[in-house]
């Protein structure tokens, strides 16, 4: 079986709610992506999976494929944190840069578009650090786009702007929008030269692995988001893939045409696995997004065929770890009993 990208998507409107509708492409405009139907069974001693809370059990129940919620972009912020509020936003008393991107994207904001769905979540990666130490900014990824933002000042709204303008939204609108007036359009359509105005944006080149740990929202992944991220970081080295911990090094952010525009062709044996925000479905704790950047060499010396591609997977737990760092991350295939979704570079939705 294969995993194959959604062709046509509609939307729907209920009571008022926009809401996603993906319709399967019979055929493929794309190659095909290599899967295998279930986790191989670890071959070493692995964690316990731990035990839920009554009345908060993992739901075994219903399937996995298609339980992601379709995105144009997903905004990593890194927070240094290993929890939050319920609602992120509400971090700081709403001083964060998730509030302020929610104010410019969200209902009523000034670039809401139902078309063009932006997710937000908090990470507990460390911030990089500036040259200047008593300026206060915040880091951030951006996916599928496979970009990282070191340096977003803390000091004025305008590095927002430039975040959302230049990297956030859509290059094309919707054709819901063809009868909206040229100004509107414009407001609504991503602009790349906003996107110079932030120093040292570079090109992700480091696998990663994010797990919801947001016990803030839900105790199910809670308890198992730290175990699973434990139990990545004891895995990927025997597997001969370096853990980064700590910030990314970006120097004095004064290169940042080099640094953009370096190639990503090297990249193969690198990761960083942060616990991260709620992103839908608790109830199939653990869940897991990998990032596979673009070039990432499989195993065998090839390019892995997921290689610019986010793959979700949930009901992850301890004894899964080792099989989705060989099969999927090594391997470059899909464990379809795992699956919920995934996207790929430009935006493409994919489900099996």
């Amino acid at each position: 079986m294969f995993l194959r990208p959604i062709g046509r998507s509609t939307w729907r409107i209920r009571r008022g709610v926009i809401s996603f509708v993906p319709r399967y492409s019979s055929t493929h405009h794309n190659p095909p992506f290599p899967t295998i139907q279930t986790c191989p069974s670890p071959t070493c001693t692995c964690s316990e999976m731990p035990a839920m809370p009554e009345g908060l059990e993992i739901d075994h129940s219903k399937p996995l494929n298609g339980t992601m919620a379709a995105y144009a972009e997903q905004v990593l912020i890194c927070t240094g944190k290993e929890n939050w509020m319920s609602r992120i936003e509400e971090e700081n008393s709403g001083d964060n840069l998730a509030a302020d991107i929610k104010e410019l994207l969200g209902r009523g904001g000034m670039y809401s578009d139902p078309y063009h769905n932006v997710s937000v979540v908090n990470s507990s990666f460390l911030s990089s650090i500036p040259a200047r130490s008593e300026i206060q900014t915040t880091s951030a990824y951006i996916f599928p786009s496979f970009k990282y933002i070191p340096y977003l000042p803390r000091v004025s709204f305008d590095s927002v702007q430039a975040l959302v303008k230049g990297y956030l939204l859509p290059k094309k609108l919707h054709p819901a929008h063809n009868n909206l007036s040229p100004i509107h359009k414009d407001r609504l359509t991503r602009s790349e030269d906003q996107g110079r105005f932030l120093p040292a944006v570079q090109d992700v080149k480091d696998i990663l692995v994010l797990i919801c740990s947001h016990g803030g929202r839900d105790m199910r992944c809670g308890i198992l988001g730290p175990v699973l991220r434990d139990e990545f970081e004891k895995q990927m080295p025997k597997d001969g893939i370096q853990v980064i911990k700590g910030p990314v090094d970006v120097g004095d952010g004064q290169r940042r045409d080099t640094i953009e525009n370096s190639t990503s062709s090297d990249t193969s044996g690198t990761a960083r696995v942060g616990l991260i925000s709620h992103i839908g479905g608790h109830k199939f704790a653990g869940n897991v997004i990998l990032y596979i950047p673009p070039g990432t060499k499989a195993a065998d010396g090839k390019e892995n065929a997921l290689a610019g591609c986010g793959i979700w997977y949930g009901r992850v737990e301890p004894k899964n770890v080792e099989g989705i760092v060989k099969e999927t991350i090594l391997g470059g295939r899909v464990i379809e009993d795992l699956f919920r979704g995934g996207i790929r570079q430009g935006g493409e939705i994919l489900r099996l």
